[in-house]
């Protein structure tokens, strides 16, 4: 995982009023993952409140109050797709569902004898995209959720977002990430249309896309 795309999940929890932390600063390569480095950021919403209901699976703006805390896989594994092939040969994407994993997550996340049950840890896992065409789809989200993953993110659904709430007046020196995505707006190499995601929400609800300029 590159940090480009921790960069934009992180980015896109704070945006949405998270507190983010990030459980290493380092790129494990030449031996097995510890239980706490299987955990790629954790997140905590300040504002979230006693008695709410839990998120629907697929995670997006609306959905966000829902989350009191939780932690987060990010797979930018952006040239493909979840299928269930993928995920029935690929067990490393729920190695953070571990039980060992989830334990050390505790301790990050001390329980609380006030807390509503409603706001337990989330399981998050942030993926590309899921096939658009059935019976594949409802496989690939029957697998996730069968496996222990709570809700999912799109780095699409996350981009559309940020990139709909950039200010190209705004200097974002503090974050190179939105500090890019606001230099395309601003030099109109990124255009806002309105586009129905059919293939991971409602499509009565419109949101925002992106349009490259060529």
């Amino acid at each position: 995982m590159s940090a480009i795309d921790e960069g934009i999940v992180r980015e896109y929890f704070e945006q949405n009023g998270f507190l983010v932390r990030q459980a290493r600063k380092y790129q494990v390569q030449s031996r097995r993952k510890a239980a706490e480095e299987e955990i790629d950021l954790m997140v905590l919403n300040p504002a979230w409140q006693r008695g709410t209901r839990k998120p629907d699976f697929f995670l997006f703006p609306n959905e966000l109050p829902f989350v009191h805390r939780a932690i987060v896989a990010v797979k930018g594994w952006h040239t493909g797709v979840f299928t269930p092939g993928m995920l029935k040969s690929s067990p490393e994407i729920f190695s953070f569902l571990q039980k060992n994993v989830l334990k050390e997550a505790a301790r990050f996340f001390p329980p609380d004898a006030h807390e509503d049950p409603a706001g337990a840890l989330t399981k998050i896992l942030v993926l590309p995209s899921l096939p658009t065409a059935e019976p594949f789809r409802s496989q690939s989200v029957e697998l996730l959720k069968q496996s222990g993953v709570d809700a999912i993110l799109s780095f699409r659904a996350m981009l559309l977002d940020l990139i709909d709430k950039i200010e190209i007046n705004q200097n974002y020196s503090k974050s190179d990430t939105l500090q890019v995505m606001r230099l395309l707006k601003n030099y109109d190499l990124l255009k806002d249309t309105q586009l129905d995601l059919l293939t991971e929400r409602d499509s009565a609800t419109p949101v925002r896309r992106v349009r490259v300029v060529s």
